[in-house]
């Protein structure tokens, strides 16, 4: 399951940036997650709880946000969502997509201290 190295390297991120804050912990972690970056969230959620044992993120809430696949067409200058197995022909010339806009993105979007105010 590839998304414990996801979670470790989640826990990895926000332990290295904790420790130029000084001493405390987290309590939530926001992550975008593309419809195409081949992770489950719910499996991603289980993992993080997993990695963050024994860390400064341990009890730390996992926040998931999904990101739709988005491609594009420059003949055609049409843009569309993907979806889940992702279409990537165009709507109008029926041609490949020529850009994938969005739908890949694992990104750590928020860290909230357990010191910050609510």
């Amino acid at each position: 399951m590839h998304e414990m190295s996801v979670a470790l390297a989640v826990v990895d991120q926000v332990e290295q940036a904790a420790r130029s804050r000084g001493p405390g912990g987290v309590r939530q972690v926001h992550v975008d997650i593309g419809e195409l970056a081949g992770v489950v969230p719910g499996s991603l959620a289980f993992c993080f709880e997993l990695a963050c044992a024994g860390t400064v993120l341990e009890g730390a809430a996992l926040v998931t946000r999904p990101v739709p696949g988005r491609a594009s067409c420059a003949p055609c200058r049409r843009t569309w969502d993907t979806g889940m197995p992702p279409d990537l022909l165009c709507g109008g010339c029926r041609g490949p997509a020529t850009a994938l806009l969005s739908g890949r993105e694992l990104t750590v979007t928020e860290v909230h201290w357990a010191t910050e105010p609510d």
